[in-house]
């Protein structure tokens, strides 16, 4: 009773450490235990065979070196005697192995036997070779006689101490994996304990968790249907999640509440929302009115049309032709101004532009191009080249005293088709041309009779129909030194 008071007192954090946390410490150290017992075991077992396995290759060595001799004492080849030092030198590391004792022990006492007899062997061999290599026939042949011998003693030696070896290392081996045996079977019912005991621990503590949780959750579920008369979960435990239910709680009574307050105001919001529909009709139907009062562009278009009729048929063939461009200028403005366009069609509004400016200007405007035609098919946003001219004639030329002139140039440059307008102008100073590229240049020039697109609108549309930052750029050397305006557009 008193470990499950404390368990609901605690926190959720200390739970979920208790739960997750000492099942896997506990397991842990048991499992390190037996893996060290386990390990020592195997490194015993490892042990073992090891001494069988260095008789082995030492008989091994030594048929190779016997058999390297007589061949060479039969071929007497350079490779065969190059291949009688590799298995002597091989032979003569392994004999370093061999325990050069002085103990009394019976396989001591072999080991010793062997390592002698070997280095005896060796000494016969080398002789045997020597011979063979001096030509002297009936030495070398009573010297191998006696190797043989003596290599029959060697291989002996070994393989009885080999068997002697073997037969105790397999009583040493029963012994092992007998306890190796009881390790297993003991890690076995370990595991099971601990498992047993984790899993009841696991279920003591996810019940003071889950429990809570999944009644907030069917209560939640219903408030969620808007159903907020529904029993609201107890309080039983101090940790996170009774405090998440308490705080539940009164966020349900607290929606009750407001539910009926806001019920209380709705018949007043009503009659408010119906009162101000009421005024946005009345203005929609003033705005209307208004819209019907303004002039039909259509109307405006037909009256230049009239006058410019009216003009040639009383012989003022300027005037005629100055209407009908004033008519075609407005008519592309209206038409053409959110729409993209080619090129060819700006530069024709430039030319009516130059047109009407220069029956303002009487012809002082000295307006010449320079233009690829190849280039006159590609799409561009529409009112761009004319805000440039106007901007160059408003700044640039106005108010000079030398011969006015405008040059249009379109050209080929990479993968840009360049579009300059240069005029002869009174230039632009360098901050002030930083500040009409970084757009925070105000113009203080009367734009009674401009159309209303600025330079800046012009960057921006180009910016935004190019999706980048360097489709226009502003040459000036300073005052008096003229201004070149250059489009790079992306073919």
């Amino acid at each position: 009773m008193v470990s499950k008071i404390s368990i609901k007192s605690m926190s959720l954090r200390k739970k979920m450490i208790m739960a997750f946390c000492l099942p896997t410490i506990l397991l842990f150290l048991v499992n390190m235990m037996l893996y060290l017992g386990t390990t020592r075991v195997l490194n015993s077992l490892d042990v073992v065979y090891s001494s069988n396995n260095a008789l082995n290759q030492l008989n091994t060595a030594l048929e190779s070196l016997q058999n390297a001799t007589e061949g060479y004492l039969n071929t007497k080849t350079s490779d065969a005697l190059e291949q009688y030092y590799i298995q002597e030198q091989e032979y003569s590391d392994m004999l370093v192995a061999l325990d050069d004792n002085k103990d009394d022990n019976e396989n001591r006492v072999m080991e010793r036997n062997i390592r002698h007899m070997s280095q005896n062997y060796l000494e016969l061999t080398n002789q045997a070779v020597e011979s063979k290599r001096g030509g002297n026939v009936e030495k070398y042949k009573n010297i191998y006689e006696e190797a043989t011998r003596t290599f029959s003693y060697i291989e002996s030696s070994i393989n009885s101490l080999n068997n002697k070896q073997f037969v105790n290392n397999s009583k040493s081996y029963g012994a092992m994996m007998a306890a190796l045996q009881t390790i297993e079977r003991l890690n076995i019912i370990t595991l099971v304990i601990i498992g047993l005991a984790n899993l009841a621990f696991v279920v003591l503590i996810a019940s003071t968790i889950a429990g809570p949780l999944v009644r907030l959750a069917a209560t939640a579920d219903s408030v969620s249907k808007g159903d907020f008369d529904v029993p609201l979960p107890p309080v039983r435990s101090n940790d996170e999640v009774g405090v998440v239910t308490g705080a539940f709680n009164k966020m349900v009574i607290s929606i009750k509440d407001y539910i009926a307050k806001l019920t209380e105001s709705m018949e007043a919001t009503r009659k408010l929302r119906e009162n101000e529909l009421i005024m946005e009709n009345h203005v929609k139907d003033a705005e209307l009115k208004y819209l019907q009062s303004q002039i039909n562009p259509h109307f405006l278009f037909n009256t230049l049309n009239a006058g410019a009729q009216l003009a040639m048929m009383e012989g003022a063939d300027r005037t005629s032709n100055y209407i009908q461009r004033v008519a075609d200028f407005f008519r592309y403005n209206i038409k053409k101004n959110k729409d993209v366009v080619t090129l060819k069609e700006e530069i024709e509004l430039v030319d009516i532009y130059i047109y009407i400016i220069n029956v303002r200007f009487a012809g002082e405007i000295q307006f010449t191009k320079e233009i690829d035609e190849s280039l006159l098919d590609i799409k561009i946003p529409s009112m761009i080249l004319q805000p440039i001219v106007e901007n160059s004639i408003n700044y640039g030329l106005r108010n000079i005293e030398w011969a006015k002139k405008i040059k249009l140039s379109v050209y080929e440059l990479g993968d840009y088709v360049c579009i300059s307008v240069k005029d002869n102008g009174a230039g632009i100073e360098k901050e002030t041309l930083d500040k009409i590229l970084n757009g925070s240049f105000v113009s203080n020039f009367n734009k009674s009779d401009s159309n209303g697109v600025g330079l800046n609108n012009c960057i921006e549309r180009l910016n935004i129909f190019y999706e980048r930052d360097d489709v226009l750029d502003i040459i000036s050397e300073g005052k008096d030194k003229g201004t070149e305006t250059i489009l790079y557009l992306p073919k």
